[in-house]
């Protein structure tokens, strides 16, 4: 079984990122034969034995909600939820299906509160999410009023997980919001959206400037970067590299102060840079949950002082920055 993404490529054929039919097939074909194996074909047998059921109820401006309990009988609901929980560990959401509540890690509700009061207005808007996780925020800038929602995150699971969600959101919904197992390498200069977001990915890339650069290269003129990740408190030359884990956290490179990473947007050709919010991240907003098992945060900082990281770090603080290209 392999994902049928046709559907999508027809409405992409219709929007300002068409272009990008030059190189996606290509891309999703490749990255499906070399995924034909292991976790990845266990899990896609079991979006097979999800229950074929309509939802009556849809709720992505509040919240991301498809169906009711009222939807499906208990033996339909007990089998849904336990094939779910094939998927764990869950970790960006939360999500209701069907009376279902899939309480992950975490609460990316809290984040998306905490940016959108800093957005472009999104009717209308053709909006780009990099490194979008399972698609939490996906839905929600659907729900918020985007009219053409693409988020690319490579992860086996997080495609399958989103495929989960996307069975049950209504068809005039599901036909707009697409997650791409694509990385941001794969990216070719679009120059088409109105609003790339990018929220908890710089830290992870080798090269920050370049991964700025790509950010910038995917937005319209006058388009809105809306930018979260970590950062270190110090002025505009701090910047951490751990030396190996940071918070247990594997692949983490560059921590930049906020004074640091507004000149990297100069630097990169960002305009109309703002510092919208700063936020430390608590054991409430990321947490080990039924549906998330593994250790989190609170495994993750120093216990005998919660203001650093189990490696003697800052504890993990969040920016959120907005910019436009010229």
């Amino acid at each position: 079984m392999v994902i049928d993404y046709h559907p999508f490529l027809a409405r992409l054929a219709l929007s300002p990122a068409r272009h990008w039919l030059r190189s996606l097939p290509a891309d999703l074909h490749q990255w499906q034969q070399s995924n034909l194996h292991g976790d990845f074909a266990d899990w896609m047998k079991v979006l097979k034995l999800l229950p074929d059921v309509k939802s009556t109820a849809c709720d992505i401006e509040n919240k991301v909600q498809f169906g009711q309990a009222s939807d499906i009988d208990s033996g339909q609901k007990a089998r849904l939820e336990a094939l779910l929980k094939k998927f764990k560990p869950w970790r960006k959401g939360p999500f209701e299906l069907f009376g279902t509540h899939i309480d992950t890690e975490w609460r990316s509700d809290w984040k998306w509160q905490r940016v959108l009061p800093h957005l472009d207005d999104l009717s209308g808007r053709q909006v780009l999410d990099i490194g979008c996780g399972s698609g939490y925020h996906l839905w929600r800038m659907k729900g918020a009023g985007a009219d053409l929602v693409v988020g690319i995150d490579p992860s086996q699971l997080f495609v399958v997980q989103f495929k989960a969600l996307q069975k049950y959101a209504p068809p005039d919904i599901a036909k707009d919001v697409e997650l791409l197992p694509i990385g941001v390498d794969q990216l070719p200069e679009l120059g088409c959206f109105d609003t790339v977001f990018s929220m908890g990915v710089l830290y992870h890339r080798r090269s920050p400037i370049d991964f700025l650069h790509q950010c910038r290269a995917q937005l319209r003129s006058g388009g809105q970067l809306v930018l979260e990740t970590l950062v270190v408190d110090g002025d505009e030359q701090q910047v951490l590299m751990p030396e190996g884990r940071y918070a247990q956290m594997r692949n983490v490179w560059y921590l930049p102060s906020i004074p640091a990473l507004s000149l990297w947007m100069r630097r990169c050709g960002f305009i109309d840079i703002k510092i919208v919010d700063i936020n430390a991240t608590t054991t409430a907003e990321q947490r080990t949950t039924e549906w998330m098992e593994n250790k989190s945060l609170e495994d993750f900082l120093d216990p005998n002082d919660n203001n650093k990281t189990i490696e003697g770090y800052q504890a993990p603080k969040r920016a959120v920055l907005t910019a436009r290209r010229p």
